[in-house]
């Protein structure tokens, strides 16, 4: 199978990253050390390529109503311009077709960006609802033909001040702009940017969205800046210690969000319905999702391993792990039984062993602070 590839593959390459298949694109892990990369996003600045992830405008006089449907969260939270949600998007079953983000441009125009290994069927999924609906509304993805976009995403304590080095337009509209906002900046060397201050990391930062073909000239700005590129692995650890869930690992089209920590992403209070409202009313909340730190030497906390709570049948499963550069510890995302409460130690079945763990409450790491002890 050939891997797609993003427009900064040419750079990733000449940077000398190690390469992978990640979800049939072809990525870079790292650029020589993981840990570095890690370390710069917590205390410096780094940069990820998010090219893979996929760009999709919704326009027309129905957007708003289209997405009251189609969204778990409420986009009515969404009132002025350049303000931006966070959300799940829900089949009948109330299960997760994805987790993304959605930005309000203007009452005709919401963009949405969405995961990489869903975004077919994200499309597919909207195309099928905008033609039952009969919203007529015109959804374009961003990752084609001639308007395909690329996403960089810059993170860390110095992440504004380097993009405001490189992009000095962006300066102006995005030096006030509070976290999960937008601002488009004109700028003489990339052509229009989109700058959200958003990210997956923890960290503050911007992800900026240009046109592909300006993708690498700004990649290529970036790190002359001293920005540092970082791979996939720096993001899976950064993200793991920031609580962030990870579609296809912490949730999917078979998990209730409410199980998954993502009941503040949902709107169950007010009167308007969206698709898996209903489901997800009669399901409840199942599991508690949760941090662990392990307490015993001798393993690593990965995914599905079992968790065993004291004086009950009922278990957990890890659904990301990893040794967390930051806290140099062991930690976890697990779903666990209701009951289990923060403090409790409960035990983690690594091989043939039964090693102890805390149960922590979420994140670990948030701007460049350890949370949880």
């Amino acid at each position: 199978m050939t891997l797609k590839a993003t427009p900064l593959n040419n750079a990733h390459r000449a940077a000398g990253a190690r390469m992978v298949d990640f979800g049939g694109w072809d990525m870079p892990v790292n650029y020589g050390s993981q840990i570095e990369e890690h370390n710069a996003v917590r205390t410096d600045v780094g940069m990820f390529d998010v090219a893979h992830m996929c760009v999709v405008d919704i326009k027309g006089d129905n957007a708003r109503a289209f997405l009251r449907s189609l969204l778990a969260n409420n986009v009515d939270k969404l009132q002025v311009s350049g303000k931006a949600l966070y959300s799940c998007m829900l089949n009948p079953e109330g299960t997760v077709i994805d987790d993304l983000i959605v930005y309000f441009i203007n009452e005709s125009w919401f963009r949405l960006v969405v995961n990489a290994g869903t975004a077919e069927k994200d499309v597919a999924w909207m195309q099928q609802q905008n033609t039952a609906g009969n919203h007529g509304l015109a959804i374009t993805q961003r990752r084609d033909g001639d308007n395909a976009m690329a996403l960089i995403a810059v993170q860390g304590p110095n992440a504004r001040t380097k993009v405001w080095e490189v992009i000095p337009e962006s300066q102006q509209a995005t030096a006030e702009m509070k976290p999960f906002n937008v601002a488009f900046a004109q700028s003489a060397a990339f052509g229009e940017a989109m700058i959200a201050r958003t990210g997956y990391t923890g960290e503050d930062g911007f992800e900026i969205g240009v046109a592909a073909d300006q993708a690498e000239k700004l990649w290529n700005a970036l790190a002359a800046a001293g920005v540092k590129p970082a791979g996939l692995g720096a993001r899976d650890t950064l993200r793991l210690e920031a609580g962030m869930n990870l579609y296809g690992q912490d949730m999917d089209d078979t998990v209730n969000p409410l199980d998954a920590g993502l009941a503040w992403t949902i709107d169950l209070v007010s009167e308007r319905d969206f698709i898996g409202k209903s489901a997800l009313q009669a399901k409840g909340q199942n599991a508690q999702f949760v941090g662990l730190i392990l307490r015993e030497k001798g393993g690593v906390l990965r995914a599905h391993q079992k968790v065993i709570v004291a004086g009950t049948e009922a278990t957990g499963e890890i659904t990301s792990g990893t040794f967390s550069p930051t806290m140099q510890q062991a930690i976890a995302l697990a779903r666990v039984p209701n009951g289990v409460n923060i403090g409790d130690t409960v035990h983690v079945e690594i091989r043939d062993k039964k090693l102890a763990a805390s149960v922590v409450k979420l994140p670990f790491v948030r701007n460049g602070k350890i949370l949880a002890v």
